[in-house]
């Protein structure tokens, strides 16, 4: 009788027989029959989802399906060539982060620790900016305030977002010591970068940004004209206001002997004001790394000190807004095949947020 080589044989169960038939690849099965032990997911050929050529040794993926085994899901309409096909293990958070576990500036999208059977196998599409849906055939229209949307209470002054950006500098001094630690860098004449991401998760870096301890008055003017100067004025309206101060806190040092460190900080104030972004707006990022060479902006970087856990986060919302922020306003339809709004009638604007003149 035939001993057939490996990934030869014949029929479904691969029986010797005359070894002239291939076996195909076998990945985890999509659906199965549970063992004695009650478990699923087994190998199977083509994981349960399509057929064997025989004759080649591959799979015939039914709809939906395809790689080597029929391992993995395919995505809806390849993402309309508007995005990319992620598994669900590489998916994100869809909006800036801040990590309150790991000190410093964490505000990119975050990542969660996935373990399940498929997590290497079920795709879906992360779509480009200004796309969106389940196959990002989309297009994205402006976020605006509904112009009708009434406060509880009209006596208050009307509150904007305000984020608050934390910076430590790396200049700590213990009560013991006449002079700072060696080998550090002040944050004075340093650079810096802030990303702002849009509602239609656009990015807008700005130009490097002087890092002034000196004259916290211009740093406060620079800061302002970055956001400001961004793109398609993507912040139509933003103030600043700077803040430079210190801060005492009890730590044990490397030989478990408490001391006082004093911590150099400023604190950066950013109010959102414009009609584009009188809403919820996704947190800024800081951009804090040396980039020298081969990245844009060049910057030198932020000497931050990252070492004592005194703020929970370097970058907070201390001030909710009063505003909203809907697709066109509430007050238009979104035509998704030009991304551009359809205003209801006496409404007008980007977003559909300006009232037109009664008569």
């Amino acid at each position: 009788m035939c001993t057939c080589y490996d990934n030869w044989g014949i029929g479904q169960a691969h029986d010797s027989g005359d070894c002239s038939e291939r076996v195909c690849p076998y990945e985890l099965a999509w659906v199965d029959d549970p063992n004695k032990n009650g478990k699923f997911h087994k190998y199977a050929e083509c994981s349960g989802r399509g057929l064997c050529d025989r004759a080649t040794g591959e799979c015939q993926c039914f709809d939906g399906y395809e790689g080597k085994g029929c391992a993995r899901t395919t995505c809806p309409n390849d993402c309309s060539g508007h995005g990319t096909c992620e598994y669900i293990d590489d998916m994100s958070f869809g909006a800036t982060w801040t990590d309150y576990s790991v000190q410093g500036f964490h505000t990119d999208s975050k990542t969660f620790e996935f373990s399940s059977w498929d997590a290497g196998k079920t795709r879906g599409c992360v779509c480009d900016a200004t796309y969106g849906d389940i196959d990002c055939s989309k297009r994205m229209c402006p976020y605006g305030n509904d112009i009708l949307d009434v406060r509880d209470d009209l006596s208050t002054a009307i509150k904007y977002q305000v984020q608050d950006l934390i910076f430590v500098a790396n200049e700590n001094r213990t009560a013991y010591a006449a002079t700072p630690a060696d080998n550090v860098r002040p944050l004075h004449g340093e650079t810096f970068a802030l990303t702002f991401t849009s509602k239609l998760n656009e990015t807008f870096t700005t130009i490097p940004i002087v890092f002034d301890t000196e004259d916290t008055d211009d740093m406060k003017v620079d800061i302002q004209l970055a956001l400001l100067s961004l793109p398609n004025k993507v912040i139509d309206g933003v103030s600043v206001s700077v803040t430079k101060g210190s801060t005492d806190m009890i730590r044990d040092d490397d030989a478990n002997v408490d001391s006082l460190v004093v911590i150099d900080m400023v604190k950066v104030s950013v109010t959102f004001t414009g009609p584009s972004v009188q809403g919820p707006q996704h947190f800024l990022q800081v951009h804090d790394y040396e980039c020298s060479s081969g990245c844009t902006p060049k910057i030198t970087g932020l000497s931050l000190n990252y070492k004592y856990d005194y703020y929970n986060s370097n970058i907070t919302e201390t001030t909710l807004a009063d505003w909203n922020s809907y697709e066109c306003g509430r007050r238009g339809k979104c035509d998704y095949e030009t991304g551009l709004c359809q205003c209801f009638a006496g409404y007008f604007g980007d977003n559909c947020n300006t009232l037109t003149t009664l008569v």
